[in-house]
């Protein structure tokens, strides 16, 4: 059974998705831009921006009972490979601080451009054990 997963902790979708699909076993969260959604605002730097999609991948991964422990896959979208040790460096920090016994699978590719003009987007699968 599919379930939409929809935290107030992360971003509103800003197009015709939701922010996760549980399908049991898997959630697959969608893109996340970094948009605090407690006051819909974006962080400058990429070292922030990158913390503050993490953050959001972690509250829709949470509201669908699982940890940051959980997530097996990522993929990084990044604007500017040139930030790729700032923002490696930001995403190791948070998969330790979050006991992530190793780190995720990842695949992080340079693009032209994303939502809202930002540096990063990520998104995530976690699996249910």
């Amino acid at each position: 059974m599919t379930k939409m997963i929809h935290t107030e902790k992360a971003p509103a979708a800003i197009g015709p998705y939701v922010q996760a699909v549980d399908l049991g076993n898997l959630v697959l969260t969608s893109g996340q831009i970094p948009v605090n959604p407690g006051n819909g605002e974006i962080p400058q730097s990429i070292q922030a921006q990158a913390r503050q999609s993490l953050e959001n991948v972690k509250a829709i991964v949470e509201q669908a009972g699982l940890q940051v422990k959980d997530i097996v896959k990522t993929t990084v979208f990044v604007k500017d490979l040139n930030e790729f040790a700032t923002l490696n460096a930001e995403y190791e920090a948070f998969f330790k601080e979050n006991n992530h016994p190793n780190f995720p699978a990842r695949s992080c590719v340079e693009v032209a451009r994303l939502p809202k003009d930002v540096g990063v987007e990520i998104e995530a699968i976690a699996v249910r054990k």
